[in-house]
């Protein structure tokens, strides 16, 4: 019995000790001479959309690794993470938990995770801020009227670190990282695009429906055209189990040369794309340019930093696996034709995305070429 007690004993410490491991990259996998890119919220399907993404050459980086950065505060439980990356074919996903917490007063300085944020941009050539809940609005200077936070902690972590990354109105006199790695790539979608504005000193509408379009409620919304609807709000009126929560509008280019010079899009096409919230940039952080918007003008739906060509962002969501194959098949309203995302996107639209990711693949490979430079 003694020695079954010995073998439980060992069996659980190497359990730990490898769940520790598997959550300290920078410790225990980085390699000199590899080329990683950091993922913010590695959560288990943000990995599994870079994944996706990479095996099928839409985002293409054949030889780099990615490092999953994440707060120990967030309220995300990052073990299913860890026990996924542990699995064959994911060798190429690392984890690095950063201890500490930091509130308003302090994401915008120098604080107690600014050494680690130093040494994760120096050891990578980039980094990805995906989707998810409100930013809380104490964070960029509002009362909060309209916004649902469910997870302030990784909003706080995220928002310092593209603040040490791009620096910001709110401390004029700090100098951001990318000034000695200009080419360095910084993007996100959706909420990364609005994490990103706000990290630079920028605020949010809290509701589009209510504070843009004068709408207070789902009923009233679903009365404004499909191009002026964020996401979908049907299933806040009907138990139709097909709904889906998204909706699909199009967007324009603004007069800025990214979209038609940098992604090489049609300039007369409109292309349609995938969406889902109800926030929105109201005013420009720190040396944002607006790419594209809505079709009304409302809405931006893509941002580009003035200084650093390789920080970009757009408000939709490019990085949806079921856009470049087929899926379940789903509907807007009760009364249409259920369809996947697949074919609601179109040929044409579905190539705009895929020329999107080959902007964002070439800016990686331009940082990888400076960090060989150097």
């Amino acid at each position: 019995m003694k020695n079954y007690g010995r073998l439980i004993l060992t069996i659980l410490l190497t359990a730990l000790l490898n769940a520790g491991f598997a959550q300290n990259f920078l410790e225990t996998e980085y390699k000199s001479g590899k080329t990683y890119v950091l993922l913010a919220h590695p959560t288990v399907q943000n990995i599994e959309t870079i994944h996706f993404l990479t095996n099928n050459n839409i985002l293409q980086l054949t030889d780099a690794e990615f490092v999953g950065v994440y707060s120990s505060e967030e309220g995300y439980d990052y073990n299913q993470s860890i026990a996924l990356i542990k699995t064959p074919d994911w060798n190429k996903f690392h984890l690095q938990k950063v201890t500490g917490k930091e509130d308003t007063a302090s994401i915008y300085r120098q604080n107690q995770w600014t050494i680690t944020f130093k040494s994760l941009f120096d050891k990578s050539v980039g980094i990805f801020f995906f989707g998810g809940p409100d930013i809380q609005p104490e964070a960029y200077g509002q009362k909060n009227i309209y916004s649902e936070v469910t997870d302030p902690n990784r909003h706080l972590f995220e928002l310092s670190f593209i603040f040490h990354l791009l620096g910001g109105k709110q401390n004029a006199g700090f100098v951001p990282f990318l000034k000695t790695k200009p080419n360095y790539m910084v993007t996100g979608f959706c909420l990364g695009l609005q994490s990103m504005n706000v990290a630079t000193g920028g605020s949010l509408t809290q509701d589009i429906p209510a504070q843009t379009y004068n709408m207070k409620t789902p009923q009233e919304t679903l009365k404004l055209r499909k191009d002026q609807l964020h996401r979908n709000y049907w299933p806040d009126i009907s138990k139709d189990t097909l709904l889906m929560g998204i909706n699909f509008h199009h967007i324009k280019y603004t007069a800025h040369p990214f979209f038609p010079d940098r992604v090489n899009a049609e300039k007369d096409f409109f292309p349609l794309v995938l969406s889902s919230h109800h926030q929105s940039i109201y005013e420009l952080g720190k040396d944002l340019i607006v790419t594209a918007t809505s079709m009304d003008d409302q809405i931006i739906e893509g941002i580009q930093h003035r200084l650093y060509p390789n920080v970009f962002a757009v408000q939709f969501h490019p990085e949806v696996p079921d856009l470049y194959r087929e899926g379940k098949k789903l509907k807007f309203a009760p009364e249409d034709t259920p369809k996947s995302f697949y074919d609601i996107i179109g040929d044409q639209s579905r190539e705009f995305h895929r020329k999107y990711w080959i902007t964002i693949s070439k800016a990686i490979k331009s940082s990888i070429r400076l960090q060989k430079m150097k």
